[in-house]
């Protein structure tokens, strides 16, 4: 694997404290974007934005469609619409048919980053209450990047978690203080 350039993140059902747990424990320095996509439904604004940004110390925002992509910030699909990442470095929005129900599609966000940054990329699976993100996952773990799945046993919801060990049987499974002490490493390898 190549050095990391980037985390890329999926969650549904139980989002918000999952996040909650694992986001402010990023340290200051923390030198990689962040790329967050959590199921919102589309009439609805996501309130995660807000609520992060007074709880990380890094930047916490909703991503901007051909925005570079920035180390230390974490960036947050915008509700219905899928974020995706292009092999220049900028982010990209689009209104394409949703992918397992949801637009936002986690699958949609990690298979454009394994695309776009192959071996340089984080990918975490959390907790959720559908399959969205275990192909995304498989995609990213087969270009050579590191597959990360949250411990079930402390999932809000098993279903997402279940099918990206199904579908990635080798990723690495990991409680929320594991990841966010795995990611935090990162920013000193």
């Amino acid at each position: 694997m190549s050095r990391p350039a980037l985390v890329v993140i999926g969650a549904s059902a139980g989002a918000v404290q999952a996040l909650l747990a694992l986001l402010p424990a990023l340290p200051a320095r923390f030198p990689l974007p962040v790329l967050v996509v959590v199921h919102v439904p589309p009439d609805r604004d996501n309130v995660l934005v807000p609520l992060l940004r007074a709880k990380c110390d890094l930047t916490v925002k909703e991503a901007e469609d051909k925005e570079p992509l920035v180390g230390g910030v974490i960036y947050f699909a915008p509700s219905d619409y899928h974020l995706l990442v292009e092999s220049g470095g900028t982010l990209a929005l689009s209104a394409d048919e949703p992918v397992n129900y949801s637009r936002p599609s986690i699958d949609v966000l990690f298979e454009s980053a394994a695309d776009a940054f192959g071996d340089a990329v984080v990918g975490v699976i959390m907790t959720g209450a559908n399959h969205d993100g275990a192909a995304g996952l498989r995609a990213l773990l087969e270009a050579g990047g590191v597959a990360i799945v949250q411990d079930r046993a402390e999932a809000y919801a098993t279903a997402m978690p279940d099918a990206a060990l199904e579908a990635c049987p080798t990723a690495f499974t990991m409680t929320l203080d594991a990841i966010a002490s795995y990611l935090s490493s990162l920013g000193t390898a």
